[in-house]
């Protein structure tokens, strides 16, 4: 088996290993359909004495047909035909490489650190897909348009979604781009300073610069596998980034109540912004003593600054009025780490389970 996967690799990788002169007089030829030896010349960079050789190279490899006349002629042949076997060999080498391929065990570690572009966009990707309920994005213009389609079916499935696109300049115009199939809310901050960050419901999150996805060898992507360090991520995207932008489209589709939240400042504005009473379950820790709680009642008052840094509500619960604070909380009573909102009474946890 050893022995086949070898041969496989070596004759797909045999197939592929052309020259940049190969490449240019191939692509000249496949152009045209039929070129002179001169004619390649005149079209590429390819000195006129290297015409010939670099035309049977492509000939051997079953590229092109030479036709010897006077001038010779290079014809192309049908890339089905030419790539059948190298379509063949590396559909071979992929079965027999997945037979192989051991998943790695990402859970396993609470922050990883990424390089490649590819990686990067793999997990943004992965975290989009993850999202239950809630999604906060940084986007440069090209990734709003590569996930355009994964954005939509995640605010059909009511996932809510505040989409900051950078730089604002190249961000689509609101007049030919429709915001609110891809988000709840969308805003545009200038400059390229603005990293690409991605968080799914308050935990698993990835940041990195802009540099980074511009495969800069010296720039990194921090992943957070499913972590509550990803707060620090959404925490940033709140008070830092997200009030530092310009509204492009507001008021897009809204999950029905009960509504299930990992960002106190979302659940704040929603409670502001909607007319009503409204009754909270709220999954967290008392700020003093640390020890896990869940607390519910009905919503009394809520604290707002327009900044983003201070976001709380009070709550009338068997145990009096509380004061609930987002993650790392000093002065509030209760520590939030999920929140649902109901509206005519206290929303049933078991639902969301």
């Amino acid at each position: 088996m050893a022995d086949e996967l070898r041969t496989t690799m070596e004759s797909v990788g045999d197939r592929f290993n052309l020259g940049e002169y190969e490449i240019d007089a191939y692509l000249a030829v496949l152009e045209h359909g039929e070129l002179t030896a001169s004619e390649i010349a005149d079209r590429t960079d390819i000195p006129q004495p290297r015409v010939y050789d670099t035309v049977r190279s492509l000939s051997d490899r079953g590229l092109v047909e030479l036709r010897e006349s006077r001038p010779m002629k290079i014809v192309a042949v049908d890339p089905d035909d030419a790539f059948a076997n190298v379509q063949t060999s590396l559909d071979d080498l992929i079965s027999e490489l997945e037979a192989r391929y051991t998943a790695p065990a990402r859970d396993t570690e609470a922050v990883s650190l990424v390089k490649s572009r590819s990686t990067i966009l793999r997990y943004v990707e992965e975290i989009i897909e993850d999202a239950e309920y809630e999604l906060v994005l940084s986007l440069t213009p090209d990734l709003l348009r590569r996930f355009r389609d994964d954005l939509a079916a995640k605010i059909d499935d009511g996932v809510s979604i505040d989409l900051l696109i950078t730089p604002a300049s190249r961000a689509p115009d609101p007049a030919e781009f429709d915001y609110l199939e891809v988000a709840t809310i969308a805003r545009a901050r200038r400059g390229i300073t603005t990293p690409v960050l991605a968080v799914a419901d308050g935990e698993y999150s990835v940041y990195a610069t802009q540099d980074a996805l511009r495969d800069d060898r010296d720039r990194y992507g921090v992943i957070f596998n499913r972590s509550a360090l990803g707060f620090l991520v959404s925490g940033f995207f709140g008070t830092v980034l997200w009030t530092t932008a310009e509204t492009l489209a507001a008021d897009g589709k809204r999950r029905p109540f009960p509504r299930r939240y990992a960002s106190i400042r979302r659940a704040v504005k929603d409670i502001r912004e909607i007319d009503g009473e409204f009754y909270a379950s709220v999954s967290g820790r008392h700020v003093e003593s640390g020890d896990p709680t869940v607390v519910e009642g009905r919503v009394v008052t809520t604290t707002f600054e327009e900044s983003e840094e201070v976001a709380s509500f009070e709550m009338e619960t068997e145990e009096g009025i509380l004061e609930v604070g987002g993650l790392v909380s000093a002065l509030e009573d209760v520590e939030a780490q999920e929140i649902i909102l109901g509206r005519d009474d206290i929303p049933n946890r078991k639902q969301f389970l």
